[in-house]
This record gives structure tokens, C-alpha cells and sequence, in this order.
């Protein structure tokens, strides 16, 4: 139900359109100048010069024959000085435009544009004389009215987490902090693309539909493809593709990627982020550390003019050269425990008398990644690249050169929390079938973030792919620790959150008319949606996908066979 103000709002815009004013007019409004280009040029001060502006109506003091208000553009703010005399004698306009229109209705947060000349108040504030006020939107729906105290407190303060996240609109308009956190996201994306750019390497995109998942490990979305009749995934990383680019000859690819992990929400994650991936040819992991540290301290001071991020209380210096610690030594270090030639069973051990938690399908390398994440990163406060990772952790990474158990591969640790990942990329193809082929052990193990085997990729580097060098930066993370945020969603223009109202997805009662048992009911919803779209295609191109499905995904429900499904088509 509208509330009070909405339906007065609703009166006002029938009332304008009696009057002839259109509430959202086609017709462009030509701005010369902004709030910021007024207030920092005084030379405009009673120079006569007519100036143009436009943007939302905010805190108007209606007074007699003269009022004041503010407009907030995309800037900042600037002060209106309204004068009944001066509105009301332009043509086609209401004769008392001045105190029908503006006075009356006229909102809060209607978007308008004003034309008129810049003057100093007797209290010194640069204004604009309006000589003429054009209403540009209307608004239905008021906005929240924040406001400060003479001592500098806040009341009614837009704050609530819930409400800024979902209503990003709202949150932007009334919390101008908000607004600078994600100027600072758009400059620091800026900067880090000059950077590359400036080295000559390309930037390219890669497909956000993929037929395998691979280039990470993590759990998938899937969706499917109706023209191609086949499950398709978001990306869960673009690695594999810019691989692909450095084999096809090209000697330093880039991508700002939009990549989608099935995987839970916290502080630090988001179903949907941006990655940064970057691949230069004849490079390795060492001459990496030092590129990724100069981009750090680059894009930090285009952002903050500093080397210093001021974050959870703490001042991290971003300056190179960063601390580099080896995993081995990290561990050994915060436990007593060297994971040297030791094996998954000692390790698995080891973790269950720290009283952490484990599952059977935690291969080596996951227990490694848990003991590391659970009792040594949060040490690394001031930027640490964590160097040379087991070989059972990275499956797409070169063996170290001097000791073949290890890889070389840094992960890049601020404030406790991973910021980059960055290998010498291995470039065998038969090491990296063996890689792959492990961890399929682990997939049917139950590990369901294993990654798939790749043969397209394995049929690229069978053509040769140089020594390279790669990259992933977490473009999130990077932004929360250059603005100073500490959850994720404050990074986010439009984080991820549960529908206000619940939205059923298809339950799958239009298959059960079929004869469809239970358990097929929720992977049927999944690869076709609606019963429609199953009898489009043929009994025998069903039973077919629907068990590559069971087997691709690892479905814990029996094989379908042709006659039961033949029988749904009858």
C-alpha cells in the first residue's frame, strides 16, 4: 500500500500535468557547467555568465516571495536562490509558476534543471539565481532524509546493510561516501589497465559460457543451452582461454572477468566477482612477484595519492619490495609441522589433533590449503607472497625447478586474506594430463570442486605454449582494501541477496504426469524448465543427456533406461 507521501506525490504529478507541465519530458536539458565546475571558478561570481545545471532538488527552504534550495548532481551540492518575481514571468508557463509549481508540487528529490547566474549570498555561499526551474523527473517515492545536527551527529541515517544493498539506488544518493568508495573502484580498474597497456600487453574476452568448467577449483553454475541441446557452465575462471591466446602467439593477454562460483557468501565472497587474469609469454613466477608488487604500489597510488591503504585499523604499507615466505616455512613456522615427504594420512592427522575439521574426499592438497588458511594466514598482515605450493595443490602449475614436489606458484597475502595467485605456468602437456587425471581420483572421491579434464586445452598445448607467466588478482578484494571496506558488498554496486519476496523456482509438477521418479524431477527442472521444452526433442536425445548429466554432475540416482523414458513420451 502507498504511504501518505507517495499518494500526495501521485496528486502532484497529475496536478502538473493539468497545468501543462509535462513530469518527464523527451527533451534533452544542454547542461555548460556542474556543481564542482561552479563552485571552484570564481570568476563566474557576478560575471553575468548564464550558467546551465541539472540534478536532484534537495533541502528547500520555502520563504515568501523568495526560497532557497539545494541541487545535488553528480559533483556535490550547490545552493538555489528561487525568486517568484523572476520564475513567473517565463512564457508558457503557469503565471503563478513560482507558487503553484514550485512551492507546492515540487518534491524532495525531483530531478531538475536550472538555468540562472552564479552570485555570492550575504552569508558568503556561492548560489545560482535561478531564472528559469524545469522539472526533468518526477518522483513517486521520497527519499530518506538524512540529516546533521549543528554538532556534526547524523539522524535518520540510511545505514541499514539490508536496505543500502538492496535499494544501491537510494544508497548512492543520500550516502555520498558510498559514491566515493565506488569512484575509487572505477579509478583503480583504470589505472591497473594502463598499466598493462602501457607494456603493450592485449586485452581480450573470453567466453562466460564454457562447456567444461575448468581453470580453478570450485563448484559450477550450470545452465543449458536450448539450440545446442547441451549443460553449459558460467565460468568459474577464463585461465584455460588466455592460455589458449599465448599459444596462439600472442606474448601478454588480459581480462577483466566476470566469473560465478556455486559457493557460499561471507565478508570476502560473492557468488559473481571480478578477476583480473593476466599471461605473458617467456616469463616465470619470480619476475611475476615483481610485476604484481609494482602494479600494487601503481594502482594504490593512483587511487589513494599514497603507498599506505588504511584498513581495519591497521595502515599496510604497499610500497615494494614485498616479504616473500615459502608455504613449507609459513607452516612450519605458526605449527612445528613440516609437511615435507609426508603424506596425505600424517597431514590428515596432524589437522584432526589441531582439532580441525576434515571429510574423506580433502585430498592432500586441500588438507594443506585448510591447515595453512586455518593457522598461518591471518599472520601475514603487511603484503606477503607465500611462494613455491605443494604439487598436489596446484594442478595447473609448473613443478618447481629445484624440487619436484613443490610448484612454483605465490599467492599474494594482505591483512590475513589472499589478493593474487600467480604460477609459472606449466606448459607439458603430458605432466598436465597426469595433473588432470589426479584430480579426477579426487572427483570421484567425492571432491566436487576437482577440476574436469580439458581436452581442447590439452590439444592447445600439444602445439606449444612458451614459458609464461600468469596472474589472478580478486579486483573485489583489491578494491575493499584500497577503500577501506571489510565486507565484500560494500565493493559491490549490486551484491548478491535473497529475493524480498520468495520466488519458487519450478517444483516440477508438470513432470510428474510424466511417471518421472523423484529423484529425476529436480535434474529435469534444471536442463529443461518446463515439460514443453523436454517434448520438443526426441525419447532417445533425452535419455542421452539426461544420463550424461547424471554422470558429468555425479548424481547419487540410478541410470535411466530408453523404455523408461519413452514411457514419459506416451
Amino acid at each position: 500500500m502507498a504511504s501518505e507521501q507517495e499518494l500526495l506525490r501521485r496528486e502532484a504529478r497529475l496536478q502538473l500535468m493539468d497545468l501543462g507541465i509535462d513530469p518527464y519530458p523527451a527533451e534533452a536539458f544542454e547542461r555548460t557547467h556542474s556543481s564542482a565546475d561552479i563552485l571552484s571558478n570564481p570568476a563566474l561570481i557576478d560575471s553575468g555568465e548564464i550558467v546551465r545545471l541539472a540534478g536532484r532538488l534537495m533541502n528547500r527552504r520555502i520563504m515568501g516571495k523568495a526560497s532557497f534550495a539545494e541541487l545535488l548532481d553528480a559533483h556535490g551540492r550547490i545552493q538555489i536562490y528561487a525568486n517568484r518575481d523572476e520564475l513567473n514571468r517565463i512564457e508558457d508557463r503557469p503565471s503563478e509558476f513560482y507558487n503553484e509549481v514550485f512551492k507546492k508540487l515540487l518534491d524532495f528529490g525531483d530531478w531538475i534543471g536550472v538555468e540562472g547566474r552564479v552570485f555570492k549570498t550575504q552569508t558568503g555561499e556561492i548560489s545560482i539565481y535561478a531564472s528559469e526551474i524545469k522539472l526533468l523527473s518526477k518522483t513517486l517515492r521520497p527519499l530518506p532524509v538524512v540529516k546533521t545536527d549543528a554538532s556534526g551527529a547524523v539522524h535518520d541515517a540510511f545505514a541499514d546493510p539490508e536496505q543500502r544493498y538492496r535499494m544501491r539506488y537510494v544508497d548512492l544518493v543520500v550516502n555520498p561516501s558510498v559514491r566515493e568508495v565506488f569512484v575509487k573502484r572505477s579509478r583503480m580498474i583504470q589505472a591497473m589497465r594502463s598499466f598493462f597497456l602501457d607494456k603493450g600487453y592485449l586485452e581480450v574476452d573470453t567466453p562466460v559460457l564454457q562447456p567444461i568448467p575448468g581453470g580453478a577449483t570450485a563448484r559450477p553454475f550450470i545452465t543449458h543451452h536450448n539450440a545446442l541441446d547441451i549443460p553449459l557452465y558460467l565460468r568459474i575462471a577464463n585461465e584455460l582461454y588466455l592460455k589458449r591466446l599465448i599459444v596462439g602467439g600472442f606474448e601478454g593477454v588480459f581480462e577483466f572477468a566476470r566469473d560465478f562460483r556455486n559457493e557460499g557468501m561471507d565478508r570476502t565472497h560473492n557468488p559473481e566477482f571480478t578477476i583480473l587474469e593476466i599471461y605473458v609469454a617467456y616469463k616465470d613466477y619470480r619476475w611475476m612477484m615483481e610485476f604484481t608488487e609494482n602494479l600494487i604500489a601503481e594502482t594504490a597510488l593512483a587511487v589513494n595519492g599514497s603507498y599506505i591503504a588504511e584498513y581495519d585499523g591497521k595502515s599496510i604499507d604497499l610500497s615494494p619490495p614485498f616479504a616473500r615466505v615459502r608455504m613449507r616455512d609459513a607452516i612450519l613456522e605458526h605449527t612445528g609441522f613440516d609437511i615435507h615427504k609426508k603424506s596425505e594420512a600424517e597431514i590428515r592427522a596432524f589437522c584432526e589433533e589441531l582439532g580441525m575439521e576434515t571429510s574423506p574426499e580433502m585430498g592432500k592438497g586441500k588438507l594443506i590449503d585448510a591447515l595453512f588458511g586455518d593457522r598461518c594466514e591471518k599472520s601475514y598482515v603487511a603484503p606477503t607472497f607465500i611462494t613455491d605450493y605443494p604439487i598436489e595443490m596446484s594442478p595447473l602449475c609448473k613443478k618447481h625447478r629445484d624440487d619436484p614436489d613443490y610448484t612454483e606458484r605465490f599467492e599474494l597475502i594482505v591483512n590475513g586474506r589472499e589478493l593474487a595467485n600467480a604460477y609459472s605456468e606449466l606448459n607439458d602437456p603430458v605432466d598436465q594430463r597426469e595433473r588432470f587425471e589426479e584430480q579426477m581420483k579426487l572427483s570421484q572421491k567425492g571432491d566436487d570442486e576437482a577440476m574436469f579434464i580439458d581436452g581442447d586445452f590439452l590439444r592447445a598445448l600439444e602445439f606449444g605454449m612458451p614459458p609464461t607467466a600468469g596472474l589472478g588478482i580478486g579486483v573485489d578484494r583489491l578494491a575493499m582494501l584500497l577503500t577501506g571496506q571489510e565486507s565484500i558488498q560494500e565493493v559491490l554496486l549490486f551484491p548478491q541477496m535473497r529475493p524480498e519476496a520468495a520466488v519458487s523456482a519450478p517444483q516440477g509438477e508438470g513432470f510428474d504426469r510424466f511417471g518421472v521418479s523423484e529423484g529425476w524431477v529436480e535434474a529435469l527442472v534444471q536442463i529443461f524448465g518446463r515439460p514443453e521444452h523436454l517434448l520438443e526433442l526426441k525419447p532417445t536425445q533425452v535419455h542421452q543427456q539426461l544420463n550424461g548429466y547424471r554422470k558429468k554432475n555425479k548424481l547419487e540416482i540410478d541410470a535411466l533406461s530408453l523404455e523408461e523414458v519413452q514411457r514419459w513420451f506416451q
